[in-house]
């Protein structure tokens, strides 16, 4: 069965430490990296710097070749694949072969949080995220996000507990999503995550995030990789 690695990142953006990140993006990122984070307000580009340059450094590490010698392979479920295209389903080339490498990125509450299948067979989806309870304490949040069976299941949750209880099922949903490929165009009130084959939970212990942080990943490999039914778990 495939198994996937995880790591957290801690926040970066410190007083002085954006010389020394645009210094080391422009050293190991590809051009249509760099072109999207100055599309993006500088907060948010700085941000999508750090998460590029983690995703790319924890790739190489876990595939054993330089960092600088990576380039970027992304493929969009709308777009297609594509050297210019930076957004979409992580993934690298290296030497101009692509790389057996599953890939998820999520950031939130200035973290980022990595997930990786190594020698993924052809067909491997992964996802993953993460989610701060803060984000999810608004009025209205569980008739958009959440379909009725969820929402029953948050019934006798203390007012205390509940963001934190939405946060767990935001971050399942947002995994599973991202691993299908349909993001949110799918409308997350309608796919329950409650109980699916290769969606689980990641508790502080496995990624290193604080307690607060609500994590969850989601992994589907062919069926005649995982011997499964076409499902596998972390």
């Amino acid at each position: 069965m495939a198994q996937c690695e995880v790591r957290a990142i801690p926040p970066f953006l410190l007083p002085g430490k954006a010389a020394g990140l645009q210094g080391d993006a422009e050293g190991l990122l590809d051009g249509v990296e760099l072109a999207r984070a100055k599309a993006l307000a500088p907060n948010a580009g700085s941000a999508f710097l750090v998460g590029r340059l983690a995703q790319r450094k924890f790739a190489a590490e876990l595939l054993s070749v330089p960092a600088a010698e990576l380039t970027v392979a992304y493929s969009c479920p709308r777009c297609g694949p594509g050297p210019e295209l930076g957004h979409g389903r992580p993934g690298y080339s290296y030497r101009g072969a692509p790389v057996p490498l599953a890939l998820s990125l999520s950031r939130a509450a200035g973290w980022t949080l990595l997930a990786a299948v190594v020698d993924a067979s052809p067909g491997t989806r992964l996802g993953v995220d993460m989610e701060d309870p803060e984000q999810t304490g608004f009025d209205g949040f569980d008739g958009i996000a959440l379909t009725p069976a969820e929402r029953r299941t948050l019934r006798d949750v203390t007012a205390e507990l509940l963001p934190a209880a939405r946060a767990r099922l935001w971050a399942r949903k947002e995994a599973w999503l991202k691993m299908t490929g349909e993001g949110l165009l799918t409308a997350p009130s309608g796919v329950d995550v409650r109980d699916r084959p290769g969606l689980c939970d990641l508790e502080p212990a496995e990624t290193g995030l604080p307690p607060h942080l609500a994590a969850a990943v989601a992994l589907s490999v062919p069926a005649q990789a995982s011997g499964r039914g076409g499902s596998g778990s972390s």
